[in-house]
């Protein structure tokens, strides 16, 4: 579960009764505040009467199908998540999913498990997303520049790759978190192959050495997850 200070809030919407009731009981169980609906038009007067943090939805519903009240959802907030649960497989179905602005794909039938997963992983990307695209980063006793990609430690200048830069740009908007390994791949190698993967594990050894000055801050695996950038906390 994602460490917060109050629980975060998701619009779950699926017409299967028995299936719905068992998702929700299973999200609250995890520390999710979860609203059900059992039709897509249900959904929609909920979305608008409520704040939510990420919406699930399923993709064939009566009254209002889950593409349509994601495409209305979209309307009223662009930046609410939306993972979509289905029992299609066509790929022509993915992609109209993805188009509409969803985070995240599931395919009927899944475990429970690997909903939470995906739940924590779009709320960590929605996270990082607030800190993505700043300029400079401290990282310990090291100033990070992401526009110049430019590693600074007193008088000691490191100007790093672009790929170096991107990767280290990631693992700060993540600081102290774990840092998603196919979220990192996509992100930056657009494709997760074995080829690209290695190829990380080879920038990350670099940014370690870059990094080696201060015993405060670590890059670790997270075996089977990915990367965390350990670092003091700064305060903004």
């Amino acid at each position: 579960m994602l460490p917060t200070e109050e629980k975060m809030r998701i619009l779950l919407c699926e017409d299967d009764e028995n299936l719905g009731m068992l998702l929700r009981e299973y999200l609250q169980a995890k520390g999710y505040e979860t609203e059900l609906c059992p039709d897509g038009e249900a959904g929609y007067r909920a979305f608008t009467q409520s704040r939510y943090d990420l919406c699930v939805l399923d993709v064939m519903m009566p009254k209002k199908d889950g593409f349509s009240l994601a495409r209305d959802i979209r309307q009223i907030n662009e930046e609410t998540p939306i993972i979509f649960l289905t029992a299609k497989t066509l790929k022509e179905d993915i992609l109209e999913g993805f188009r509409i602005g969803a985070d995240d794909y599931l395919t009927k039938p899944f475990s429970m498990e690997e909903l939470t997963f995906r739940i924590e992983a779009v709320l960590r990307r929605v996270r990082g997303k607030k800190n993505r695209n700043r300029m400079h980063y401290k990282i310990g006793s090291f100033s990070f520049d992401t526009q110049k990609q430019i590693l600074s430690r007193g008088d000691k200048q490191t100007k790093l790759t672009t790929k170096e830069s991107e990767l280290l740009s990631l693992l700060c908007a993540h600081a102290n978190e774990i840092l998603q390994r196919d979220f990192a791949l996509k992100t930056i190698w657009i494709d997760d192959n074995y080829f690209n993967a290695r190829s990380m594990d080879v920038y990350i050894t670099k940014l370690r050495k870059h990094l080696k000055d201060d015993d405060t801050v670590e890059i670790i695996n997270i075996h089977g997850k990915g990367y965390k950038l350990i670092m003091p906390e700064v305060e903004e």
